[in-house]
């Protein structure tokens, strides 16, 4: 069965995008776009979605450590249920905390500076985003 998944990770400035191949197992980051309006960032996901024939968006919502949801989880999921108001596709959301951490661990290993690669992170953290979307869909399918 083919999957057509796109990881997001939502952020003010930036939204990191991440694919997956076809058969659901292996994500990588595609993409940042720079946020500037709500039509223009519509208007660059769209093109990436149609392009890529995406039939769910898998979107990381930034849990606080204690696990609540905070003012930016809630920032997150306003612009989460804009965008399937538009776009009418379904949404699944994913605990994102620390990705970005690891993002940037997995840069310093690679040796890639970290300052000077911001939306290089948020690629990176939605592919974590969608590769833990991935993992946990496989073990479900294991498990029944």
């Amino acid at each position: 069965m083919r999957v057509a998944a796109l990881g997001l990770d939502v952020g003010s400035k930036r939204i990191g995008i991440a694919g997956c191949d076809g058969l659901g197992l292996i994500a990588t980051g595609i993409t940042t776009i720079w946020r500037s309006s709500f039509q223009e960032d519509i208007a660059q996901l769209s093109a990436i979605i149609l392009d890529r024939q995406v039939e769910i968006l898998v979107i990381g919502l930034p849990y606080t450590m204690d696990g609540n949801i905070g003012s930016q989880a809630k920032q997150v999921q306003k612009f989460a249920r804009r965008i399937a108001a538009v776009i009418e596709l379904p949404i699944e959301y994913i605990d994102e905390r620390l990705t970005s951490y690891a993002a940037e661990e997995m840069m310093k290993t690679a040796k890639i500076s970290v300052s000077q690669n911001k939306a290089t992170i948020d690629r990176i953290a939605a592919a974590v985003i969608l590769q833990q979307w991935l993992d946990d869909r496989l073990d479900r399918a294991t498990t029944i």
